[in-house]
């Protein structure tokens, strides 16, 4: 998508995502010389050794690698994974593992060609649920798509400088506008999908119509912490991999009548 499409003062990824890390949870060396074989349920196998916190040798059949790892001890025994592969700039991999429950999501997000994309986001996301394939059994929730955000209005304050607010319409978009920060008195509304990962955990994702970029979060909200990425191009043509990470506070929930839920 080029500037000629967007708003006038439309702000361009990197000029939005500097600073939105401020809030982010640290992140963690807790998987440090640790291994997991991940089976899912399409069949698709991967395995992960993380030789630090920093950085991990991965496996998916015939390839493999050793790629940047960003960790982060979302909940107790839950880790935000997000992957950059060198070898295919414009795409990354998002995992959120429980190490008890043995439960994985995935999330792959895919920056694409304009010309293949008219009419929808430039950069599509993949979902994938699975287990850590270790000969015991999964426990808990099954991370399955959720309506359970429908109705929430939400404030996340991602630095002094990055106030957004979100209000989820659907199943399927969401609504946001920031009231602090360069994007000031912008909004819009976009593409989403919700899993819920746990009770109080659920993985939020969307994929931005005015310019090139989707979005990973893992929200916390036994803690009101949210912690994620975003995958895009700035405003020069360039790749990046952003991490963010807020404090929640929710606002409102609109509530609806029976048979007049959204979709």
């Amino acid at each position: 998508m080029t500037a000629q499409q967007t708003p006038k003062d439309w702000k361009t990824y990197d000029q939005f995502a500097f600073g939105i890390d401020t809030n982010r949870l640290p992140a963690s060396q807790a998987l440090k010389g640790k291994s997991f074989a991940v089976a899912f349920d399409d069949g698709r196998r991967l395995d992960l050794a993380f030789t630090d916190g920093d950085t991990l040798a991965w496996r998916e059949g015939s390839l493999a690698g050793a790629e940047a790892a960003d960790v982060v001890e979302v909940a107790e025994n839950t880790y935000f994974i997000d992957i950059a592969f060198a070898a295919l700039p414009t795409e990354a991999e998002t995992l959120i593992l429980n190490l008890v429950t043995r439960r994985v999501l995935s999330v792959r997000c895919i920056v694409r060609k304009p010309e293949e994309t008219v009419g929808e986001p430039q950069v599509s996301q993949i979902f994938r649920v699975g287990v850590i394939d270790d000969g015991q059994p999964a426990t808990g929730l099954v991370p399955a798509e959720t309506r359970d955000l429908i109705g929430l209005r939400a404030h996340f304050t991602y630095s002094p400088n990055h106030v957004y607010e979100h209000t989820y319409l659907s199943s399927q978009r969401y609504c946001w506008q920031c009231l602090k920060g360069v994007q000031r008195g912008h909004g819009d509304v976009d593409l989403t999908t919700t899993f819920k990962f746990a009770e109080d955990q659920y993985v939020f994702t969307f994929r931005e119509f005015k310019i090139p970029v989707a979005s990973v979060f893992f929200y916390n909200f036994a803690t009101l912490r949210s912690t994620g990425k975003f995958l895009g191009i700035t405003g020069d043509g360039k790749l990046a991999n952003n991490k963010a990470g807020a404090h929640i506070s929710k606002a409102s929930m609109t509530l609806y009548r029976p048979g007049e839920a959204p979709v």
